[in-house]
């Protein structure tokens, strides 16, 4: 199977091209730059690969939350390759694959948390959505090591996060631009006497939206381009001229 992943809702700008299991990656950190950057990054992954779009059985997404222009280009490419090479897509979230990253450190590398079990490990995965507010889902490791949420992706502001009541019970992760800015807030939203670690830095990739997404299109769970839809969690979308010259930014 050949299956292209995309993600560009945050700072992050990255393409997976997965050929029968065999992964290639190309991940930049570019802020607002996704608009010039996304498409020649897809080219070239294709053309070190030999394929053409024509070739790809399918295409998955990081289809947000996050910066609405970065969520609207990698929707837009998707639906532009898809509708093109009459291909399937498949959605993820922007915190799964931000969360899938963090589980594939852990299982890769545990002395970056501690030497619990995966099943044991939860995610809180956040993004900054300005406004004093944070993007934020909570994810644990599924059976086949999955990113799998416990509840719904959710925008509020640092100090109304609530996480589950069980919290004490698990190891956390805290990661993403989310907790860059607010960890102190966060750390006590999860609450205390509960272990937290904190990962600086952590950006969603293309490689981890293509592991959440392959079980899918192992089970040909595509769907139609026309539903490779950006996913915004907040209502206002756009800035007024006064807006934007004040300086606010979405």
């Amino acid at each position: 199977m050949k299956l292209l992943a995309l993600e560009s809702a945050t700072d992050a700008c990255s393409v997976a091209l997965s050929i029968n299991g065999d992964v290639t990656t190309d991940h930049r950190i570019e802020p607002q730059k996704h608009a010039q950057l996304l498409l020649p990054m897809i080219d070239e992954l294709l053309i070190d690969a030999g394929i053409s779009t024509a070739q790809l059985d399918g295409i998955a997404f990081g289809c947000g939350p996050g910066s609405f222009t970065g969520v609207r280009i990698a929707a837009a490419a998707t639906q532009g390759i898809a509708f093109g090479a009459d291909i399937g897509v498949i959605a993820v979230s922007s915190l799964q694959a931000l969360a899938q990253g963090v589980i594939r450190n852990h299982s890769s590398q545990s002395n970056e948390l501690s030497q619990s079990s995966q099943s044991n490990l939860r995610v809180f995965a956040s993004f900054d959505a300005r406004m004093d507010e944070v993007y934020w889902g909570v994810y644990a490791a599924g059976a086949n090591g999955v990113a799998e949420p416990l509840q719904q992706d959710s925008i509020c502001s640092p100090q109304e996060v609530c996480v589950p009541k069980e919290a004490a019970e698990h190891e956390w992760a805290l990661a993403g631009s989310g907790a860059d800015r607010y960890r102190d807030v966060l750390v006590a939203a999860v609450g205390a006497n509960v272990s937290i670690q904190y990962i600086a830095d952590c950006w969603p990739s293309a490689q981890d939206v293509l592991s959440v997404a392959q079980p899918v299109a192992n089970a040909n769970g595509f769907q139609s381009a026309e539903l490779a839809l950006p996913v915004y969690l907040r209502d206002r979308v756009a800035l007024t001229e006064a807006q934007r010259a004040a300086g606010e930014q979405l």
